[in-house]
C-alpha cells in the first residue's frame, strides 16, 4: 500500500483517539462543588447548567467527529478526490482554472456536509441554553458573505499561488513573501473592509464609559484611532471585546452585549488587558511567528508539492499542483498541531502578561477579577478544564488560574 496514504490515514485515526482521550479526561474534571471564587456568583442551577452545556457540546462534537472521519476515509479510499479532479480538468485546459475548480467544490462539499452541524449548533445547543440570537436570514447571509469573500480573497491567493509555484523559481520563497505582503495588507483593511460586512461598528458615544477610556489610555501614553460598539447581540448573547487592525485602522471593539453586563470600572479593566498586549509587544510577536510559521510551512510544501506517490495517495494521476496543495495539509497536520502547542503556550503566557498590565496600571486588580468572573458565568465557561487539554487547545488560560495570579497584584 501507498507509504503516504498509510500515513494519513494513521494520522487521522490517531487525531481521533487524542481528542477522545482529552474530551473523556476534561469531563471526568467536572466537579459538582462550585469552586470558591465563584461562590456568590454562581448559584447551584447556573452552574449545573454551565457543566450540561460542557456534555452537549462535548457530546455533540464527539458525534461530529465520528461522523467525519469515516465520510473523510471513505472519500480517500473511494477515489473522491480523483472524481472532483476530473471534474476540474473538464472545466478548463488552464491549470489555474482547474485548481479554482477543484478548491471551490472541495469547499463546497465540505460546507454542505458540515452544514446540518452547523445549524444543530446554533439554533438547537445555543438556543436551548439562551445564548443563540442569530436568525435563519443572518444565518444564511453569513454563509453568502463568506462565500463572496471566498471568491474575492481567497481565490486569487490560491491562484496566485498555483502561478507561483508553477512559473517561478525558489517558488517557496516567493509564494511566502507575497502572501506575507497580502496578509499584512488584510490585517490593515480588515477592520473597515472586511469586519463591517459581518457587524455594524458604530462609535462609542460620549460619555462615562468613553471619558474613561480615553483618561486611561492618556495615562499609559496609548494613542487609540476608534473604539467602537458592535451589535453582537444579533448574532449571541455572549460578550465579548477586541483590538484589530494595526496604525490608523487599529480600533477598539466592544460587543453592545459587554457594555449592557459590565460597569465601567470593569470594562476599562478590560481595554486595559487588551492595551496590555499592545504595550507589551504581544500583537508583533504574533504576527513574526505566524509569518516564521508560514514560511517553515511553505519551504516543507516545497518539498511534496509535486510527489507522485503523494498524488497516488489519493488516486490522482499525474502531480496536478492544485492537487498538491491541498495534499499536503494532511502531511503537515502533525506538524500545525506542535506549532499550535508552542503558541498556545506563548499565547497564555501573553494573556498573564496582558493581566498583569491591567492590574498594575488601573490598580485595582479586583476589576478585572469581577469582569472575568461575569464573562464566565454569563457563557457557562468550564471553570475547571483538565490540564491536558488546556495544554493541547487553550489559546488563554483557565479564568481560575487568571484571577489566581491578578490576585497577587490586591496587595
Amino acid at each position: 500500500m501507498n507509504g503516504y496514504l498509510i500515513f494519513i490515514l494513521a494520522l487521522l485515526v490517531f487525531s481521533r483517539i487524542l481528542s477522545l482521550i482529552v474530551e473523556r479526561l476534561n469531563l471526568s474534571n467536572l466537579s459538582t462543588d462550585i469552586p470558591e471564587e465563584f461562590r456568590g456568583v454562581y448559584d447551584e442551577e447556573k452552574y449545573a447548567q454551565s457543566q450540561r452545556y460542557l456534555k452537549d457540546n462535548t457530546r455533540f462534537g464527539e458525534l461530529q467527529a465520528n461522523i467525519m472521519l469515516p465520510l473523510t476515509i471513505a472519500f480517500i479510499l473511494l477515489g473522491g478526490f480523483s472524481w472532483v479532479n476530473d471534474i476540474a480538468q473538464s472545466a478548463s485546459e488552464h491549470m489555474i482554472v482547474q485548481g479554482l475548480v477543484f478548491g471551490a467544490v472541495l469547499i463546497l462539499l465540505s460546507q454542505i456536509v458540515g452544514l446540518p452541524f452547523s445549524i444543530y449548533s446554533t439554533f438547537v445547543i445555543e438556543e436551548k441554553y439562551g445564548f443563540n440570537k442569530t436568525t435563519a436570514k443572518t444565518f444564511v447571509i453569513d454563509i453568502l458573505k463568506g462565500w463572496m469573500l471566498a471568491i474575492l480573497l481567497g481565490a486569487p491567493i490560491f491562484a496566485l499561488v498555483l502561478w507561483i509555484f508553477d512559473a517561478v523559481n525558489m517558488a517557496w520563497l516567493w509564494a511566502w513573501g507575497s502572501l506575507s505582503v497580502i496578509q499584512l495588507f488584510i490585517l490593515f483593511i480588515a477592520p473597515v473592509v472586511i469586519l463591517p460586512l459581518f457587524n455594524k461598528f458604530t462609535p462609542l458615544e460620549d460619555g462615562e464609559l468613553r471619558s474613561s477610556i480615553d483618561d486611561f489610555a492618556k495615562a499609559q501614553n496609548y494613542t487609540i484611532s476608534g473604539i467602537f460598539k458592535i451589535d453582537g447581540s444579533k448574532r449571541s448573547t455572549k460578550a465579548n471585546a477586541y483590538f484589530t487592525g494595526f496604525g490608523k485602522t487599529k480600533r477598539i471593539a466592544l460587543f453592545d452585549t459587554l457594555i449592557e453586563k459590565q460597569s465601567v470600572p470593569e470594562l476599562v479593566a478590560v481595554l486595559a488587558h487588551e492595551i496590555g498586549h499592545c504595550k507589551k509587544g504581544h500583537i508583533k510577536k504574533s504576527i513574526i511567528i505566524s509569518l516564521a510559521s508560514s514560511l517553515l510551512m511553505f519551504f516543507i510544501l516545497s518539498l511534496f508539492i509535486s510527489k507522485p506517490e503523494l498524488h497516488a495517495a489519493f488516486q490522482i494521476d499525474g502531480t496536478p499542483l492544485y492537487a498538491g496543495l491541498i495534499f499536503f495539509g494532511f502531511l503537515y497536520a502533525p506538524i500545525s498541531m506542535i506549532l499550535g502547542l508552542f503558541n498556545n503556550i506563548l499565547s497564555r503566557k501573553h494573556e498573564f502578561e496582558a493581566d498583569a498590565f491591567a492590574a498594575e496600571t488601573t490598580g485595582k486588580p479586583t476589576n478585572l477579577i469581577d469582569a472575568l468572573k461575569k464573562l464566565s458565568v454569563d457563557s457557562l465557561s468550564n471553570l475547571t478544564p483538565h490540564p491536558f487539554k488546556v495544554f493541547l487547545e487553550y489559546s488563554h488560560p483557565p479564568v481560575l488560574e487568571r484571577i489566581k495570579a491578578l490576585r497577587k497584584f490586591e496587595s
